[in-house]
């Protein structure tokens, strides 16, 4: 019986993708602009977090938001609602953005007056952990509901995201959810993962938020 060739098509992927992602980067750093991929899973607050920092930061550089989606229009309206500039992104049913389909959102986006570039990816804790988008910073909700073992059970999530915000913080003492613990399980996966609680719904934390996306920006344009 002859010999069947294997081809490792997901390595294959992913090489291809970690290269154009890179090439993205080197684009972007030429050109000034700061690309933060934001992700989390459906639910956990990602749109009020956004509209949050937006409020804080856009009287202080011009941002640019793609809303990543399956399908519907819903967050980008309420980011355009927020006064900055907005569009949709469509995956076609895929749960996950490359840096491919980031960059065909950043041709529409970015005409010369966007400073700060954030993409809120599909909804998901597992895929869009896996494609390089491009972005200079990774940045991951975690809301309280969720539990505070998500790192154990997610943990490439973790591992490539420069930043946790811990959201929903306010209403920890109705749920089994151990702040002290979840940080040490994200240390486990990243330690060198910055870890933020805040409160999307009340503002709490969200300066301290803003303050690290301010430092990241302008150290990128260096």
């Amino acid at each position: 019986m002859d010999q069947v060739r294997i081809i490792e098509v997901k390595q294959s992927v992913f090489a291809d993708n970690d290269k154009r992602a890179a090439q993205l980067r080197d684009e972007l750093k030429a050109r000034g602009i700061f690309l933060l991929n934001l992700m989390s899973a459906p639910g956990s607050g990602k749109t009020t977090t956004l509209t949050r920092t937006v409020e804080l930061l856009k009287d202080e550089m011009k941002i640019g938001v793609m809303e990543a989606d399956i399908d519907s229009d819903v967050d980008a309206r309420t980011m355009a609602a927020a006064g900055v500039k907005s569009i949709q992104l469509h995956t076609g049913g895929m749960c996950h953005l490359d840096a491919d389909m980031t960059r065909q959102g950043l041709d529409e986006l970015v005409d010369g007056d966007v400073e700060l570039a954030i993409l809120e990816n599909v909804g998901n804790l597992v895929c869009p952990a896996e494609f390089d988008t491009g972005a200079v910073k990774n940045a991951a909700i975690l809301s309280v509901p969720e539990g505070d073992d998500k790192p154990l059970k997610y943990p490439l999530m973790f591992q490539v995201c420069d930043v946790v915000l811990i959201n929903k913080i306010d209403v920890a003492p109705y749920f089994d959810f151990d702040l002290e613990r979840c940080t040490e399980y994200i240390r486990m996966r990243n330690p060198d993962a910055k870890v933020i609680p805040i409160c999307a719904k009340t503002g709490e934390g969200v300066e301290e938020w803003a303050d690290w996306l301010r430092e990241q920006v302008a150290m990128w344009q260096i």
